[in-house]
């Protein structure tokens, strides 16, 4: 009988191992490049592009980005990313989009191995690397007037090159090209000189809100060169940027309105995190932990997310959440992933990826929502209860409605979670955090490499199978560990191993570590199974939750394509959808069958016995949860969206009888109602 050894980690603990690895002069790297002394040696590395490959619904998803806007839209949005583009040497845009859809189109073109938007990325590589100047600036220089629809000014902003500093990082690992590794130095050393004269606010306050950005980069060159300036670097960066650490521990933003951008908080979020990483100080993950314990009652959406429309705003299910805000959300909690290997953020990540991304952008990657509600009755032109509207194009599904960013910015968040789904350890073995169908090659051990696939239709399916193959098919077995993430919703996990029941206790909430002489074709299986839960929200609302899937009413949905007035072309686009339904959608539901030693009974779940290749559909929705519903009369639309209504209430009956409503996963619905009022 084989050896096996395993090691429950939980969050604490996990987030105390990166501290406790012994120090050392050079690059604690084993098979992948780790923290170098002084910084924390890290318990999960991220590994190059173009190892882990998607599958199944995944490798769908990417296809579909690859054909819809992502691949296309230098001939969807040529005035912004046509060649007139600053960051190629043109004349027009100079400022944060161009940078921005190649941070989502270098990821999946390497991922996908797509020599055509391969061929698309790299004229964007080669002139920022040769518009370096001697000083080590580079990027664009010079500022214009103003045109319609183009960000002409601020040129020489820290900001949008931070997008660039990434894009440049995720090229290097893509292709090994030296040229990033003597740019990036010459440019930290310009950074460091001109900082305390011009800094990272000196043009606009959002490099001065996102510097945990471009400290990211630099401590990942410093892994790399081990040059001592950096460090310097990057106290400098973290002392110019917004003090995050302290705004989530001491100061009342997260519980008062209109206090912050919303994507200026998601790329915030980041930042203590980042730069624990040279100072080790607990307090910097006590912020981001205390922050997300003080949103829950705030500003927080059952998804993941906030509102922010586009400032902060209490958790109100008609108000609007920014596609931006899931992207970059999704971005900071794959690095404090990486950092911490704590399960709290891959839960988190995945709550945000396999509910919002789905049904902000549309199935063919040919639109998207700027805000998108978590009740939503209606896509149209209505002035909508948001902060900061934009003449009433805000929730329309269009390639520039709402504001331009969003259509520029969206393209990184399935690419780095792909990512992000598999992780080298700092004992040399292999990490699944993130769940999807997939496959990857990582080396282990003394630099075995190991085929691993992962086969699985998560997230509607509660197992995944893992098959060990090694590349060199003269190997026949090597010990490595294999660390398995059990998410904190999960309460009966199972891990087997070829079949049999591994016999230990597996917790929620905790890294399982199997410490084992892995043989070729062994399969390790994980099950997770799924249970229907209910969660309270803004003033008291109910969600169904089911595993990392939240569930909302299941509508008739009437898409029409519609153009837009001519005098607002320029800015909003030609065309957009509008989507609206005749299906009632003003339900509650009863308290007592919420309960739970109750919902199991007065909630069933429904599986499809086949799930298709794309499930993200209203059609295809793989599981369904039928329970039971009452009609509010009184609850009736106000402003195209549903009116107010007090989710909560003493007073007497205000409901019709009940009746059969079916759920079905957000991320499968465009029209919803997700938090439901609660009667009695």
């Amino acid at each position: 009988m084989k050896r096996i050894t395993l090691v429950f980690v939980s969050l604490f603990v996990t987030t105390m191992f990166a501290m406790a690895m012994p120090p050392s002069e050079g690059n604690l790297s084993g098979n992948y490049l780790n923290n170098r002394a002084p910084l924390l040696t890290k318990p999960y590395v991220e590994l190059p592009i173009g190892a882990i490959k998607p599958e199944g619904w995944l490798e769908e998803q990417l296809l579909r980005m690859a054909t819809g806007m992502t691949g296309h839209l230098d001939s969807v949005y040529v005035a912004v990313m046509g060649p007139r583009n600053g960051w190629l040497g043109g004349d027009g845009d100079v400022w944060e989009r161009g940078p921005y859809w190649i941070d989502g189109l270098l990821p999946l073109a390497y991922i996908l191995n797509d020599k055509a938007l391969i061929d698309k990325v790299q004229p964007w590589i080669e002139w920022a690397l040769a518009s370096q100047k001697p000083n080590g600036y580079f990027g664009p220089d010079t500022d214009r007037p103003n045109e319609p629809g183009l960000q002409r000014g601020n040129s020489y902003d820290w900001w949008p090159k931070m997008v660039m500093l990434k894009v440049m990082q995720q090229y290097y690992s893509a292709t090994g090209d030296e040229r990033v590794i003597s740019f990036l130095t010459n440019y930290f050393k310009y950074q460091l000189q001109e900082l305390p004269k011009t800094p990272l606010g000196n043009w606009t306050f959002w490099g001065e809100q996102r510097g945990g950005d471009n400290l990211l980069v630099v401590y990942w060159l410093y892994n790399i060169t081990g040059e001592e300036f950096l460090l310097e670097l990057g106290e400098l960066i973290h002392k110019q940027t917004l003090n995050w650490t302290d705004i989530f521990l001491n100061q009342d933003h997260l519980k008062r309105q209109h206090s912050l951008h919303c994507v200026n908080l998601a790329q915030g979020f980041k930042e203590p995190v980042i730069y624990y990483q040279q100072n080790k100080d607990a307090k910097q993950i006590q912020a981001v932990k205390k922050a997300v314990t003080d949103m829950r009652n705030t500003i927080a959406f059952p998804t993941g997310l906030w509102a922010g429309d586009e400032l902060l705003r209490f958790g109100n299910p008609n108000l609007g959440s920014e596609l931006c805000t899931a992207v970059e959300m999704m971005y900071s909690l794959e690095k404090m992933l990486e950092i911490t290997g704590d399960v709290q953020w891959a839960d988190h990540l995945e709550r945000i990826a396999y509910n919002v991304l789905p049904t902000q952008i549309t199935d063919d990657f040919s639109a998207r929502q700027y805000y998108h509600q978590i009740n939503q009755i209606a896509i149209s032109r209505s002035w909508r209860d948001f902060v900061t509207p934009h003449e009433d194009t805000d929730n329309l599904h269009g390639v520039l409605t709402g504001y331009p960013c969003c259509t520029s910015n969206m393209h990184q968040g399935w690419p780095k979670l792909v990512q992000n789904l598999w992780y080298a350890t700092a004992d040399n073995g292999v990490a699944a955090l993130v769940y999807a169908p997939s496959n990857a090659t990582i080396k282990v051990a003394n630099g075995t490499e190991v085929q691993l696939k992962e086969e699985t239709a998560y997230p509607f399916e509660e197992t995944i199978n893992f098959t060990i193959r090694f590349v060199d098919k003269k190997v026949k077995k090597t010990f490595f560990p294999f660390h398995l993430r059990v998410p904190a919703w999960c309460k009966q996990p199972v891990v087997r191993l070829n079949g049999e029941v591994i016999p230990a206790d597996v917790y929620r909430g905790e890294i399982v570590r199997i410490n084992r002489e892995w043989q070729q074709g062994d399969k390790l299986t994980l099950e997770l199974p799924m249970h229907i839960e209910a969660s309270y929200w803004f003033d008291h609302g109910a969600v169904i939750e089911r595993g990392p899937l939240i569930y909302s009413l299941k509508m008739e949905e009437k898409w029409a394509k519609k153009s837009m007035e001519a005098e607002k072309i320029k800015n909003y686009g030609s065309w957009y959808y509008e989507v609206t339904s005749g299906s009632p959608w003003n339900y509650a539901l009863t308290s007592r069958q919420l309960k739970p030693e109750a919902i199991d009974e007065h909630f069933k779940v429904e599986k499809s016995s086949i799930i298709s290749r794309y499930p993200w559909t209203l059609e295809d929705a793989p599981i369904k949860i039928i329970g039971k519903g009452r009609q509010i009369p009184s609850w009736t639309m106000y402003r195209g969206s549903a009116g107010s209504v007090p989710f909560f209430t003493q007073q007497g009956p205000d409901t019709l009888p009940e009746e059969t409503i079916e759920l079905i996963p957000f991320g499968c619905t465009t029209l919803r109602i997700t938090e439901f009022p609660v009667r009695n």
